[in-house]
């Protein structure tokens, strides 16, 4: 089977999944890859056949996105020239990473396409919602941002039938986790000058990746700040005592995964990671909505607290492939469209039934 796999390069949440999962998929299959975004640091790790800007965002440095800047550099006419320009009809299946350029090519020349992602659990009734209820547009925009009639979705927990737990990268797997004394801080959405004043008035060690400095690691007081790096960021993880981070999916995931303490700051504006804060609140991890003058107390509260929670992620790779490549074969022709859900269906959107 001929798969040309879409994989968002905003953040590299993606990138790190995608890399896994191309370990199994590309024994079983010939892949060609598409990277469309440029806002991440991490390598994919596999040849890539197609660049794309694609249609992603640019991270700010207050807790949110940078939309002046993400307008800036979208081109609506790129962006549809590249999807009809895109040679889908070359491939048996088309999968995609939340990335639109391959979800839409498929769909608009009919071929057979499946999604993994974790946005593609958005998709399902019986996730967690913030405690003000869904954002039926913002769930509109997920929905139809990279649209497949097959959905294989990423979550904390198996909340539906078509949910799988997290993708665990291998450099985490194999580590056994241990405790450095210090904690890890992963907020890309924040300037880290801004963090750094903050974590210095706290007597720990603070291992800062900032998305925002490209340049040699540097120290500053009791906080060391270093460029997004995947092996550094790997280390930095396995060995702390905590991590402050945004609530995004794949780093709570693996601090989970190595049950370390975990503290998250939901970005602003971004329903995605408000829902994730709700579950991770649930799973009992400390959600902080807001940074402000008295967020110097509540952060020095957890550094002195003992909490910790491991799920049990077993490594789902080889049913996760399994389930791509039957989609695949049950395709066989050209994808309907994803249908609005009738009263009283309880399946996610664009879930076959």
């Amino acid at each position: 089977m001929k798969v040309l796999f879409g994989i968002q390069g905003t953040g590299n949440g993606h990138i790190s999944r995608s890399r896994e999962l191309l370990r199994y998929l590309s024994k079983r299959a010939s892949v060609d890859i598409l990277l469309s975004g440029y806002h991440h640091e991490v390598d994919i790790g596999f040849e890539v056949k197609y660049n794309l800007p694609g249609l992603g965002f640019t991270f700010g440095k207050k807790g949110g996105i940078d939309y002046v800047h993400s307008l800036r550099n979208f081109s609506p006419g790129k962006l549809i020239s590249d999807i009809y320009g895109l040679p889908v009809e070359k491939y048996d299946l088309v999968l995609t990473d939340f990335e639109p350029v391959t979800a839409w090519a498929a769909r608009v020349k009919r071929r057979p396409s499946v999604a993994i992602s974790h946005q593609a659990a958005f998709l399902s009734p019986k996730i967690p919602r913030p405690p003000e209820g869904r954002s039926r547009f913002q769930e509109k925009v997920l929905e139809w941002y990279a649209p497949s009639p097959v959905l294989i979705g990423l979550h904390f927990d198996r909340y539906d039938d078509f949910i799988f737990t997290p993708i665990i990268r291998e450099e985490i797997r194999k580590q056994d986790p241990r405790n450095g004394g210090h904690y890890t801080v992963y907020l890309p959405s924040y300037d880290y000058a801004r963090v750094s004043g903050i974590l210095k008035k706290i007597d720990v060690r603070w291992e800062v990746f900032s998305k925002h400095h490209k340049g040699e690691a540097f120290k500053d007081g009791n906080v060391t700040v270093y460029p997004v790096g995947n092996a550094e960021f790997a280390r930095s993880l396995v060995a702390c005592e905590g991590i402050l981070c945004n609530a995004g999916f794949e780093t709570p995931a693996e601090a989970l995964y190595l049950g370390k303490k975990i503290m998250v700051i939901p970005m602003k504006g971004q329903y995605e990671q408000q829902c994730n804060a709700e579950a991770l609140g649930r799973m009992g991890v400390p959600v902080i909505r807001r940074v402000d003058a008295g967020f110097v107390n509540i952060l020095s509260d957890w550094v002195n607290s003992g909490h910790s929670y491991r799920p049990d992620y077993t490594n789902n790779l080889p049913e996760i492939v399994d389930r791509i490549l039957e989609s695949g074969r049950d395709a066989g022709g050209a994808p309907e469209l994803i249908p609005e859900r009738g009263p009283g269906e309880d399946r996610p959107l664009g879930q076959p039934e």
